[in-house]
């Protein structure tokens, strides 16, 4: 399999509390479902067009049987951002074994990117980790990643705690545009 070089500076971030101020609130229209039984399809379709722009290639990699069984782990939840009834984002929590919940993905659908909706579907799904069972939160965004991902990280409560530098062997045959910023060949 023919593989594209991708360099990233990945971020990883944690909160130790819940957010003391209120939260943001979602325009009118749009509302937060959790999906408790997210087919593998559905999860495709939020996952590779939220991503799409991205560079998310990881789970695009993993066979049917694979993400099922994501799916179906007790321990992670997908949630769905809709607007006016059409898919907007998704976020995706993993509650771990130690009490640590992961955020693993949050993003926005490209129509909505830019709409005024992002700092409060992210302190959604801020609040929907701190409701469970969670003793610390944690995130991680890429330099492929938008630009905004890491300040909105930031002004919602989460703290850098290291940065690393990652090489991404990204398989050209899932027609993903690689950045030339991101390109190992370009550096």
């Amino acid at each position: 399999m023919s593989t594209a070089p991708v360099q990233v500076e990945v971020t990883f971030l944690r909160m130790e509390h819940p957010p003391a101020d209120p939260p943001a609130v979602l325009p009118p229209g749009a509302d937060v479902v959790a999906v408790p039984c997210c087919t593998v399809p559905f999860y495709r379709y939020l996952y590779d067009t939220v991503g799409r722009e991205y560079c998310w290639w990881l789970r695009r990699t993993l066979p049917d049987d694979r993400i099922e069984a994501i799916l179906r782990d007790s321990s992670v939840s997908i949630h769905v951002l809709y607007v006016d009834g059409e898919p907007a984002g998704f976020h995706e929590l993993e509650r771990r074994w130690d009490g640590t919940t992961n955020l693993s993905y949050f993003g926005l659908m490209p129509h909505a990117v830019g709409q005024g909706m992002g700092r409060a579907f992210l302190r959604h799904a801020i609040d929907t980790a701190w409701a469970g069972p969670c003793s610390v939160l944690t995130v991680n965004t890429c330099t492929a990643d938008h630009p905004r991902a890491l300040p909105n990280y930031i002004a919602s409560g989460f703290k850098i705690v290291r940065r690393v530098r990652e090489d991404w062997p990204v398989p050209t045959n899932l027609g993903l545009k690689i950045p030339v910023s991101l390109s190992a060949d370009q550096r």
